[in-house]
């Protein structure tokens, strides 16, 4: 685990702050031809702030679309709750494995998401104990508001092929990361 945290990767930032991984697909004509850049070294734990500090940047995003549409009685955390709910009827361990939340935060979320009439709690026909969850109303159009506040914004950031291209690529890169850290946590390195 402490090799994975403190070992680097070796990066090259061009002179406009785009950066590019070094793939061994490139050709050397291609290479030659990029501009002069320097090396920056970027270990686990640098990226693991940037998808902090990405991660707060959305949380008050969040905040102020939910301002915007007058939304008062639940947080950036609740509605993150609502897109994972999505257009589906699921329990809450569903949710739980869907969201990868904490038993006790999912708990709490649900009941506010309820009490606001986010949320619908049904009884299982099967099993009483067991509860199906999904949207109300009022939940599915607070999703439709956010999810057309998110195509402006993912308009916004992919202007042409490559942006849309660099988009999937950072995906990727992070879904791995969470595969990676995440079997690294579970089984050690």
């Amino acid at each position: 685990m402490q090799k994975l945290l403190h070992e680097g990767v070796e990066v090259e930032t061009s002179v406009d702050g785009f950066t590019a991984v070094d793939f061994p697909e490139v050709s050397a004509e291609k290479q030659e031809r990029r501009r002069p850049a320097h090396t920056v070294v970027i270990t686990h734990f640098e990226l693991a702030r940037m998808i902090e500090r990405v991660n707060r940047r959305f949380v008050s995003l969040l905040k102020t679309e939910l301002t915007k549409l007058g939304v008062e009685d639940i947080g950036p955390a609740q509605t993150l709750v609502l897109m994972a709910i999505g257009d589906v009827e699921l329990t809450v361990g569903e949710l739980l494995d869907r969201g990868h939340y904490v038993g006790s935060n999912i708990s709490y979320y649900l009941k506010q998401l309820t009490d606001g009439g986010y949320v619908d709690r049904v009884a299982s026909q099967r099993d009483k104990r067991s509860a199906r969850i999904r949207l109300t109303e009022k939940g599915e159009r607070l999703c439709a508001s956010l999810r057309n506040a998110s195509r402006t914004y993912n308009h916004i950031l992919t202007r042409d092929d490559d942006d849309l291209r660099n988009l999937e690529i950072a995906y990727q890169t992070l879904h791995r990361l969470e595969l990676v850290w995440g079997n690294a946590a579970r089984y050690g390195i």
